[in-house]
């Protein structure tokens, strides 16, 4: 793999570009309490083994498959709005990937964007904020739009330019890359996804610690 020969770099952000998946998985946890603990560790096991997909999908099934028949508790607005308050300053906080920046240096000529799990609105805020914005020329896209109808979408459209690589850290970033004929790196240091050595030998993926093994 060149990385300069790529038209294209699709980046995941939580676990990618930012050191923020504990951010997320703490935050699902607080909003899923009044609930009970035993329904809020339930959500978080089932955000943890399907990292990349939105916080809406998860609440629902959470509201849906977790929380016992006429339970008392917030619904999915109050939620994603307990949610979106506790993530926001976590976001602003975390770490971001030491090799970012001179990736940007060494492919210059290449489009980036970010195709996320994480809602579009607040990713768009946070990377202004953080000063991160400016190096994503080819967007910032999120939920509540599935990755693969991001995917879809931009690649019609033009702006995700073939030949194109996604850099993730989960199974579904694996998969949505696949489903839009897209070549995939996994990225490890920051992943919740236990089994990803495995899962990457199993299926040929190609993987790095970090951005900075890229170059």
């Amino acid at each position: 793999m060149k990385i300069k020969d790529y038209s294209c770099l699709v980046f995941d952000c939580d676990g990618v570009v930012l050191n923020s998946n504990k951010v997320k998985t703490k935050a699902f946890y607080e909003a899923a309490l009044s609930y009970g603990e035993g329904p809020a560790k339930a959500l978080v096991d089932h955000h943890v083994a399907n990292g990349g997909v939105s916080r809406y999908r998860k609440f629902e099934f959470f509201l849906n498959q977790l929380v016992t028949s006429g339970a008392s508790g917030p619904g999915l607005d109050e939620l994603l709005e307990i949610y979106a308050r506790k993530v926001r300053q976590g976001l602003i906080e975390c770490e971001i990937d030491s090799g970012l920046y001179e990736l940007r240096e060494q492919t210059s000529s290449t489009s980036w964007c970010i195709v996320s799990g994480g809602d579009q609105a607040e990713l768009r805020e946070v990377f202004s904020e953080k000063g991160l914005d400016q190096l994503f020329d080819g967007g910032i896209y999120g939920s509540p739009d599935t990755k693969d109808e991001i995917l879809t979408r931009e690649l019609q459209a033009g702006c995700i330019a073939r030949p194109a690589l996604f850099i993730g850290d989960s199974r579904y970033d694996h998969e949505a890359s696949a489903n839009a004929g897209l070549d995939f790196v996994f990225v490890s240091q920051w992943t919740e996804f236990a089994g990803w050595k495995s899962y990457c030998d199993k299926h040929n993926v190609e993987f790095v610690v970090s951005l900075g093994d890229l170059l």
